[in-house]
């Protein structure tokens, strides 16, 4: 067959498109494009002809992202606390002489109110304290900034206390320790602990050795970690060998045994984490359903 009988027979097979009538894009697009999109995009097909190509303009749908509101992860202290610093541990005679092991913390310049936070300004309620009085030059250009907004000397650290309510606080405001703590209370002391480095399973978590004698082959192993064939892994979160220690921990329900007023120091039964000189956060005991909602 000739050129000319060629195209004689593609332009019979071809029937033009009137441009008063609307066309499907599946109709004159390849066959790969009829493949479902996963980019909800779609294509509009203009009114065109044969001799006018179709001009496909892609509509991407927007699809509204609601994004869930930021919540504080912080939880919710029973009450407004100070930050100390650990200085050791001593023994103590009651009055009746009952020996009480206990540790000494005491409190350098500082615990005052930096900031305070509210549900219309942040969008939740808690006070940031200041502890440790440094030089400026100690401390950043934007920390600087933000403390001498409140006219407040430089200092170290900074926290916050989550709170129910932050009536009756105000920037600058001096936290004293016999009016938030008396002899008898319970509070809950955090800190970061001893760092140990790098420790086997028994030193760790206390695991058991194996026989010492000479016949035995293992004695601080750890021993068997898991199933060979099935499931041919280690479970995560298996009790192995790693770096122990060097970790913020909380312990609760501590006993306040004596605070000194003149040496600026109080006395809490037990131990506390950290080494002295380390940063300690002592907080009212928390007890839910007294002090602190359920929820």
């Amino acid at each position: 067959m000739s050129v000319a009988g060629r195209i004689s027979s593609i332009t019979t097979t071809i029937t033009p498109q009137s441009r008063s009538s609307s066309c499907s894009p599946a109709a004159i697009l390849p066959l790969r494009l009829h493949k479902p999109r996963t980019n909800h995009t779609s294509l509009r097909c203009s009114n065109s002809s044969f001799l006018n190509p179709i001009r496909i303009t892609p509509i991407t749908t927007t699809k509204s992202l609601s994004r869930r509101p930021t919540s504080i992860q912080m939880s919710m202290e029973a009450g407004i606390g100070l930050m100390g610093t650990k200085l050791g541990m001593m023994t103590y005679f009651e009055s009746n002489g009952k020996v009480v092991p206990v540790t000494v913390i005491g409190f350098r310049e500082g615990n005052l109110v930096t900031q305070v936070k509210t549900e219309d300004t942040d969008g939740y309620n808690a006070v940031q304290v200041g502890y440790r009085r440094v030089r400026d030059k100690k401390l950043t250009k934007p920390e600087m900034g933000h403390l001498e907004k409140s006219g407040i000397i430089p200092l170290r650290h900074l926290q916050e206390f989550r709170l129910q309510s932050v009536e009756g606080f105000e920037p600058n405001q001096k936290l004293v320790l016999e009016e938030l703590f008396n002899e008898g209370d319970l509070v809950d002391v955090s800190g970061t602990t001893i760092g140990k480095g790098f420790q086997g399973g028994i030193k760790r978590y206390n695991f058991k050795r194996g026989p010492m004698s000479h016949g035995s082959k293992s004695h601080r192993a750890l021993g068997s970690i898991g199933a060979g064939t099935t499931p041919g892994r280690v479970y995560p979160g298996k009790k192995m060998p790693g770096r122990m220690g060097g970790t913020k921990t909380k312990i609760r329900k501590l006993k306040v045994v004596k605070i000194d007023s003149d040496l600026r120091i109080v006395m809490i039964k037990g131990a506390v984490p950290g080494k002295p000189g380390n940063l300690i956060r002592i907080t009212p005991a928390k007890i839910v359903g007294k002090n602190i909602p359920k929820s």
